[in-house]
């Protein structure tokens, strides 16, 4: 009897072992794949009325307008991580979110002129990423005559880099390719390699494939076994050896670098057109307290001819504005230390150390042993650095107020990080390059981020769960389970690296999802719609960014003598006498519910519902009116000490709009130029009257009558129809101008009279 038992336990033991290997090795999984692009092409009077609608409203512009062209160049499909892991049933997902998910809703939900795809390189393999060509190929091929397409789809990957220190740290980065064709493009993405320190606090291994069976095991469903074989497909590429030129490098291996000068040299490598944009610059939630973009200014971590544009707003909010407040104070020995609250800013670590001071009170003990540990709490703080808020035990999102956060920007990104705000590095440069002035010349672009292949998410306010990144935090917790809570002791702990937890589980995911918002646009001034066109007004920069609504803008340096051109934003100029600028913008088209009979009649009501969830871009002719115009001024460093903050004017001329709809036009000139003699550049901000968007006021405060936040109401709920709706401006931003200056030439003396 004893045997037979023995018997039946081994071959179950053997039977759960052979389970256990292949759910871990992702045998039991299914692949998700691209999907398949609807082939209805969008009719041709629906393409050419949107640009009939904006040479009606720029009627007055001489010479005629270039057409005005709406896209999103920073799109995921469920082949990144983070959006296959949102996109799963087991954390409240509907499955797959593929490629042709994105062609078919920038084309039918969001009626966009172009795209670009963006899945995480590091996440791609050579399957996903041959897939991904193929089907960005076809989503062009269905649009019709390249020369006039409904729309023009771009193949780009993001360059996923987050450091430990601000000393590695350089963000992350979009690359978009010009070109399809076979021999046109890379053979593989290029990721970001993690910094080596990165293991060291690392508290998971990779796993092998009974770990991973575990999962299957006490996650019983399909979308575990999905999610392993997903794993275990990434993981089962080999990292490119270094050193070698990339077309000797294995096809199917993943080819990374540590730093964007790698990243440049690679692209060089190639040789292929690319342009490189970096984003979420001041999102908190990966990035190290006190980074700065200094650092990126030299000549091997920034390439001008590629890196070309930058992201000022996504889903992920407002990246623009630069405040003179720190996360944390960096001393001359490198030392880091808490920073004393500001009227205007309240630096998380110093609401730390308050959490820990108001419990130690109300236990009874000592004010001066309540400010020691107060003490200790913020020095725990800025030692964990982004972990900070795992070293107060069992604290609730809304004991940290407003803390780490821009109280006065204009939905501004999560836990900011101000010195790498783009009117932080428009400040910088450095006069001693002997090739001359080095600085970081931008054009302007906002983007949606978005993880649900949803291209261009922001034309409506609504689903806030669909149409916002809200669910990015929760998906790891749903996944693998919430962290274990620490009962709400009067004292401060070190962060232990080791204590486990998915990446979006040791973060500030629930804080930070009231943050995300539904995303911007990127805007071009193309003289066609061609990709050709497109690209071209990439290049030079003849482009904007808004924070969702299709705003229409037009920013120019005006002549200063007969000899001179109009300069369009993006552009650059020589003057010796005050410059003189024209703005013009027209607001956005107001939308009406539902979907037009296009969008209808070229997709199923359950392909409609699904893929945008029951509303698309549906304009009506009335427009919103342009509030007002701001100006903004940025005198770039003429030696490296000046304070970067001192040279930015915000706002530096603001222009009332009059009330009416048709748009707001204003001159306006600066006198000073001529007298500060210094290099000057200007952009324009578009401000459309009030209006109610999603998460658009962040934590929502209630303030006292100092302007302190007293009491938070985060909108971080994962269930429910509260989309969080509250009052904002929309806004266009302006690529800037350069204004060199160029000193008058000297006045002839008269000759005189023999």
């Amino acid at each position: 009897m004893i045997r037979r038992i023995v018997a039946v336990l081994a071959v179950l033991t053997v039977l759960l072992g052979g389970f256990l290997y292949a759910a871990g090795s992702g045998w039991l999984g299914s692949r998700w794949g691209v999907g398949e692009v609807n082939r209805t092409r969008v009719a041709g009077d629906l393409v050419a009325a949107r640009a009939a609608r904006q040479l009606g409203a720029a009627a007055d512009r001489q010479p005629p307008a270039k057409q005005i062209l709406f896209g999103d160049l920073h799109v995921h499909s469920t082949f990144s991580t983070d959006a296959f892991m949102m996109a799963l049933p087991a954390t409240g997902g509907d499955g797959a979110r593929p490629v042709a998910d994105a062609c078919d809703f920038a084309r039918f939900c969001a009626d966009l002129d172009f795209w670009s795809i963006n899945d995480h390189a590091l996440a791609l393999n050579p399957r996903t990423w041959q897939q991904t060509v193929e089907s960005i190929r076809e989503c062009n091929q269905v649009a019709g005559d390249p020369a006039n397409p409904d729309v023009v789809a771009f193949l780009g990957w993001e360059w996923t880099q987050f450091g430990t220190t601000p000393d590695n740290h350089y963000g992350h980065k979009n690359v978009i390719l010009r070109d399809l064709d076979e021999g046109s493009i890379p053979v593989r993405p290029i990721a970001a390699r993690a910094p080596e320190e990165a293991w060291d606090r690392r508290s998971d291994q990779i796993p092998g494939p009974l770990t991973f069976g575990l999962l299957a095991l006490f996650k019983p469903s399909t979308s575990s076994l999905d999610f392993i074989r997903y794993m275990r497909d990434m993981l089962a590429v080999d990292a490119c050896p270094d050193g070698v030129p990339v077309r000797e490098l294995p096809v199917d291996c993943r080819e990374s670098t540590l730093t964007p000068e790698g990243l440049f040299d690679k692209l060089d490598d190639w040789g292929f057109e690319s342009i490189v944009i970096p984003h979420g610059t001041t999102w908190g939630f990966y990035t190290p307290h006190g980074s700065a973009w200094d650092k990126q200014l030299s000549d091997k971590m920034h390439d001008p001819n590629r890196q070309t544009l930058i992201e000022v707003f996504s889903g992920h909010g407002n990246s623009e504005e630069y405040r003179d407040w720190r996360e944390v104070e960096i001393r001359p020995d490198g030392q880091r230390v808490c920073p004393k609250p500001t009227d205007d800013y309240l630096p998380s670590c110093w609401q730390a150390g308050e959490i820990i001071r108001g419990r130690c009170l109300s236990g009874g003990a000592s004010e001066r042993e309540c400010e020691t540990r107060a003490a200790e709490a913020r020095a725990n703080y800025v030692e964990a650095d982004v972990f900070g808020h795992l070293t107060v035990p069992g604290v609730e999102a809304s004991d940290w107020l407003d803390s780490g956060q821009c109280r006065d920007c204009f939905q501004p990104a999560f836990n900011y990080r101000p010195k790498s705000s783009v009117q932080y590095i428009m400040g910088l440069r450095d006069p001693n390059d002997p090739a001359g002035p080095r600085r970081f010349n931008f054009g302007f672009i906002a983007s949606s981020d978005n993880h649900t292949a949803r291209p261009g998410t922001g034309y409506k306010e609504y689903s806030r769960l669909q149409m916002t990144e809200a669910r990015l935090g929760g998906a790891g917790t749903q996944m693998f389970g919430a962290r274990a809570k620490a009962a709400p002791v009067p004292k401060s702990r070190p962060f232990d690296p080791r204590s486990g937890g998915t990446f979006f589980d040791v973060r500030e995911s629930e804080r930070g999802a009231s943050f995300f918002v539904t995303g911007g646009l990127a805007a071009v001034h193309s003289q066609g719609r061609s990709r050709e066109e497109i690209w071209e007004a990439l290049q030079r920069r003849e482009v904007y960014g808004t924070s969702g609504p299709r705003i229409l803008l037009w920013f120019d340096l005006l002549p200063a003598d007969q000899n001179d051109p109009v300069v369009p934003m993006g552009g650059d100029a020589e003057r010796g006498v005050p410059p003189r600028f024209r703005v013009r913008a027209v607001g956005s088209l107001e939308q009406q519910p539902g979907c037009p009979s296009s969008s209808s009649e070229a997709l199923s009501s359950d392909r409609l519902t699904r893929l945008c969830d029951g509303e698309c871009y549906n304009p009506t002719d009335r427009r919103r009116r342009i509030a007002r115009i701001e100006i903004v001024r940025i005198t770039p460093q003429n030696d490296r000490s000046e304070d970067v903050g001192d040279l930015i004017d915000d706002v530096w001329k603001v222009v009332e709009c009059p009330a009416q709809s048709e748009g707001c036009t204003v001159e306006i000139e600066d006198p000073s130029f001529p007298t500060q003699m210094r290099d000057v550049l200007y952009y324009a901000r578009a401000i459309e009257e009030p209006s109610r968007a999603v998460n658009a006021d962040g934590l929502r405060c209630d303030y006292d009558d100092r302007g302190r936040c007293t009491a938070v109401r985060p909108c971080s709920e994962l269930t429910g129809d509260d989309d969080c709706l509250t009052g904002t401006e929309e806004r266009a931003w302006s690529s800037p101008i350069m204004v060199r200056y160029r000193q008058a030439a000297p006045a002839l003396e008269p000759i005189a009279e023999p």
